[in-house]
């Protein structure tokens, strides 16, 4: 019997191939010669590095860059074993893990380091890179990240912004130089990898739809709307880019669009990309069963996370898929209607938060070996 195994990370607990062979661990307890063929995959957001290093091999780069509120922080990326091709979290950079309850504000934060992380690729050699944008504590449209790559911006008085760029400071700008943009920026290939298809502003914007999770009040969320649009109109009149409605432009508090504009960057799903470079259409040909997964699955998981892009490809393939999730939400039923052919929760009673991650490994493996032994139960049933 054939499995392939294709979870995403447990976000803060295990990696894609950690959480993969805690699930042939509970397997082989009930099918010990089952060819498991593992797959570490990931949506764009965090663990994204992580499993295409796992999947297909390469080295990771640590480097120092500016955090979203200015401080100095180590992010790390990687470089494929292509040797051509760079995968980064701009999370590492610019993500909301890196601020705390006095400093959590978008109006502040800014995704410069994502610019320099982008350029440290390039000076390795990279010719393609992959950006996942994934839990930014940003809401500056991604002119930070510009001003990394040599993008200059002027206020209506022709001074140079010297001040990392942020939300507050969108309103601000009324010029844009991009005579100085580092110059392999017009040759590399930049793909953004995400899972978004926000527009930059308006109600279904950034600012509205992320801006509470990145500390903004209602206030402050209706001043980045403004300032948003302002800026996105602005960039049209100065570089003649329209961009302020493209799908995803509202990625990361607007990097999909600062990508866009000053990268040429193209948008695609994370796990499409991702599965697309980890070849896993070839692996699930021919399985018998695909088990993925991710730390928590309810209605959500259906907007391009990596359970769904793994079922999709399977359903394509006439391969049924099992998702096993460290909780499954009242609502994760819905998931039946569009790919997923069984649901397991990876805690079997109730307990902590602490205790769940504490055992994470030991709990998947028991709901794998749970999932194996209900499949014979049926197989035996539709045989008699």
């Amino acid at each position: 019997m054939k499995i392939v195994i294709a979870t995403d990370s447990f976000k803060g607990n295990l990696t894609s191939l950690q959480a993969a062979s805690a699930i042939e661990q509970g397997v082989r307890r009930v099918l010990p010669k089952a060819a498991c063929h593992k797959i570490p995959v990931a949506d764009g957001g965090e663990g994204t590095v992580r499993a295409l290093l796992d999947a297909v091999g390469g080295k990771s780069i640590h480097k120092r860059v500016m955090g979203p509120v200015g401080q100095a922080v180590r992010a790390h990326y990687a470089i494929l074993s292509d040797q051509e091709t760079a995968v980064i979290e701009m999370a590492e950079a610019a993500g909301l893990h890196l601020v705390d309850d006095t400093t959590r504000n978008p109006l502040n934060t800014t995704s410069f380091g994502v610019g320099q992380l982008i350029i440290a690729a390039i000076q390795n050699g990279a010719k393609k890179i992959i950006v996942g944008v994934g839990g930014s504590a940003t809401l500056d449209a991604g002119m930070g990240m510009a001003q990394a790559l040599g993008v200059r911006f002027f206020d209506d008085v022709g001074n140079l912004i010297e001040r990392p760029g942020c939300g507050r400071l969108l309103s601000v700008v009324a010029g844009i130089d991009i005579s100085d943009i580092h110059p392999a920026i017009r040759k590399i290939k930049v793909t953004i990898a995400s899972d978004v298809e926000n527009p930059l502003f308006g109600e279904e914007g950034a600012a509205y739809v992320y801006g509470a999770q990145k500390g903004a009040t209602l206030a402050i969320q209706k001043t980045l709307d403004f300032n948003l649009k302002q800026f996105s109109k602005l960039v049209n009149t100065e570089l003649g880019r329209d961009a302020g409605d493209i799908r995803g432009a509202g990625a990361a508090g607007g990097l999909g669009f600062g990508l866009n504009v000053f990268a040429k960057a193209k948008m695609k799903s994370g796990i499409e990309l991702v599965a697309q470079l980890t070849g896993l259409k070839r692996d699930i040909s021919g399985a018998d069963l695909v088990i993925t997964g991710e730390g928590r699955i309810d209605a959500q998981t259906a907007f391009g996370k990596t359970p769904i892009g793994v079922a999709k490809i399977a359903r394509k393939l006439k391969v049924p898929v099992v998702a096993i999730g460290g909780a499954l939400s009242d609502d994760s039923n819905e998931l039946f209607q569009i790919g997923i052919d069984g649901l397991e929760g990876a805690v079997a009673r109730e307990m902590s938060l602490a205790e769940a991650l504490k055992n994470s490994e030991a709990y998947l493996a028991n709901a794998a070996e749970r999932v194996i032994r209900l499949l014979l139960i049926g197989q035996k049933m539709r045989n008699k």
